[in-house]
This record gives structure tokens, sequence and C-alpha cells, in this order.
């Protein structure tokens, strides 16, 4: 079946070899080949994108995934973009399972939210709808003027749990910090499981002492203020110690979160439940960024196993350390593709999901 039956293309942005199998995948479910475009990089670094079939009049689906040069990934995602735009494509979607820069979505002292500008870029491009997976915050979807779709992967991840872990009756959702409380809530009350909160740990990178509101000036300037007026400063947190709410001893500890990148916190969170008498760990996220020397901290600590979905490609990672465990979600991502082209109602990707899911 051609790629471009019933006004239907599908492209893979990326140059990575690695980060186009998504896209392979993807199209193979739906039954249409990968539209045909070259997109490499100049002998001075200048991404360069040349699509070689028409586009005018038709719905063009554009999937990228993140590669290591995450910078690269935006500029070529956003050049194709704008190349369908200026060739007449009917409608342009943006297939990010993963969106890049999604943490910094809040002000930090005086930095900017990134992921605000980078979400203009896809809108100024071109862009005209999203669909994108388990955003680090949902709020971002605000900062599109376009349809955003958020679609989840915890429905594969606790597939995965129920298939592949033969015991996890006897398992404990475990959240790593009082941030990840609602998403292992989430899983615990779908599983019917227990639920264990580690508190106490480093001071999270997403913390409310980083918002740019809570800088107050370190020298008590009397010119600056009235002299009637005395603001009280807000009392510094102090980190208590590192205690674990809820029983996990003689049972399967499951560490959920959303990213797992820099993996010290995972690291920790899994010697104190070892100290505590979970017998097995494993870690599920939906994104498996895994930089850095992540895969050989893994493979030496007491982490049994790690479980991603394919948002990311990581088979490089997976070969370092054999604890890696990845799950597919182009079954997801192709039923998106197609309910958007044929007009169809989203809701059924979207049951029995809610607010604070």
């Amino acid at each position: 079946m051609s790629s471009a039956k019933g006004g239907l293309v599908i492209f893979t942005a990326n140059s990575n070899p690695s980060s186009r199998e998504l896209g392979k995948r993807i199209a193979e479910r739906l039954g249409v080949e990968l539209g045909k475009v070259q997109v490499y990089q100049e002998s001075n670094r200048e991404t360069r994108v040349q699509i070689e079939e028409s586009v005018r009049g038709k719905d063009v689906f554009i999937i990228q995934t993140v590669s290591k040069d995450v910078n690269t990934t935006i500029m070529e995602l956003l050049i194709m973009v704008y190349a369908c735009r200026t060739s007449c494509a009917r409608n342009i979607i943006g297939v990010l399972p993963y969106f890049p820069y999604s943490k910094q979505c809040k002000m930090r002292k005086r930095g900017s939210i990134v992921s605000k500008l980078l979400a203009s870029m896809m809108c100024k491009a071109g862009l005209t709808h999203l669909i994108t997976m388990d955003l680090h915050q949902k709020e971002i979807q605000g900062f599109f003027n376009i349809p955003v779709d958020n679609l989840r992967a915890s429905p594969f991840l606790l597939q995965y749990i129920q298939e592949e872990i033969p015991d996890y009756r006897n398992a404990v959702i475990v959240a790593k910090s009082p941030a990840s409380a609602k998403r292992a809530q989430s899983f615990a009350e779908r599983l019917r499981l227990g639920i264990a909160v580690i508190h106490g740990e480093a001071q999270d990178a997403d913390s409310d002492l980083v918002d740019g509101r809570h800088s107050p000036p370190t020298v008590k300037n009397m010119g600056a203020i009235h002299p009637s007026l005395e603001i009280p400063l807000l009392i510094p947190k102090e980190k208590p110690p590192i205690t674990v709410v809820g029983d996990v001893g003689g049972r399967i500890a499951i560490i959920v979160d959303d990213i797992i990148d820099d993996v010290d916190s995972f690291l920790a969170a899994a010697e104190t439940l070892k100290e505590r008498g979970a017998y097995k760990i494993f870690v599920m996220a939906s994104h498996g960024i895994l930089s850095s020397d992540a895969p050989r901290l893994i493979e030496e600590s007491a982490i049994d196993e790690v479980v991603v979905t394919n948002t990311i490609p990581h088979e490089i990672q997976k070969l370092q350390c054999p604890k890696i465990k990845t799950v597919d979600i182009s079954m997801i991502l192709s039923e998106a593709i197609r309910r958007i082209h044929n007009g169809e109602s989203m809701s059924y990707l979207f049951r029995n999901i809610g607010m604070d899911d």
C-alpha cells in the first residue's frame, strides 16, 4: 500500500538510523510505507531536509524520536514541518513520543520556560496537531495553541507487570519521592496493590525552591523597601532523614516514574528498599533516556530490572545492560494516527483515565 493512500503520508524526521525504528513499526501497523525524504547534516552541521514526494492537500504525520543530540532532533522536526507547510500539506501532525525539554517547564530563578519556547517554535513552523506521550507536566499542553493529544504508556507497563512478573500480587508500588506519589497511586489502584513512598532523599530539581518567584535578596536593603514594611521571609526547608512510608519487607518493590535519565535517585531508592527488606526491585518508566553512565550503574546496582517503553531509542544501552527491558508502544501511536486521519474520536484511547493520571 502506498504511503500516500487516502491522503495520508508518514515521514520519519530523524537522520539517525536507530531512531527510525519506531516510525517503521508504526508504518507497518498502518499498512503503509514511510514517505520518501532525505534528512542529513551538511559538513558545517546545518540540517538539510529534502521531501521527495508530493504532500499537497494531504495529512502529513512526522514521527520524531529524540536522539542523543536533542537540539539537532528539534531542528530536523522544525525544518521538515516548515517544508511540508510550504509544500501545501493540508494538515501537519507531529508525533513526538517524548517531548524534549519537558523538564524545563517551570521558571527557575533567572532562567526561562524552555518548553514554552519550543511549543511556540513548533506552532510557528506550521504544526497543526501534536501527538505525544506522558508529558512531564500535563500543563505543558497549555503552551500550544493547537490540539495536543497526551497519550499514556501506563496500560502497556501495567500489562508487563501482570504478564512478566509472576508473583506481582506480592508487590508494592513505590514512589521514590512524594512528587511521584500520584503516579504510584494510579498504578497501585489499578493493580489492587499497596503503595509505599520514600521521603527524605536529596532535594529534587523540580522543587519550588528553584522557582524564580522564590528569590529574596540576600542583603536587606532598607533603602529599597518602605521602613514600615517588614516582609516575612519563607523558612527554608530542612531535609528529614530518609524514611519509607509503607511496608516493603519480604515483597517485590516496583518503582514507577515518567522519566529515567540520571539514575542516582533510583539507585538510592533501591538501596533503601533493600535495607527495608524488599527482595526484588523493578523500575518502570515511560521514557528511558538513560544517558551517561546509566547502563553501567544500573548493572552494578540492587535493581533487578528496568522497564521502559520505546518512545526513545536505547538499543545501545540495552547491549551495555541486560537488565533494561523494552515495551513497544507503537500500537497506540498508530491507532492515534489512524483516528486523526479518519476524523474519528480519540476518546477510546483515553478511556478510564482520570484527571490525576
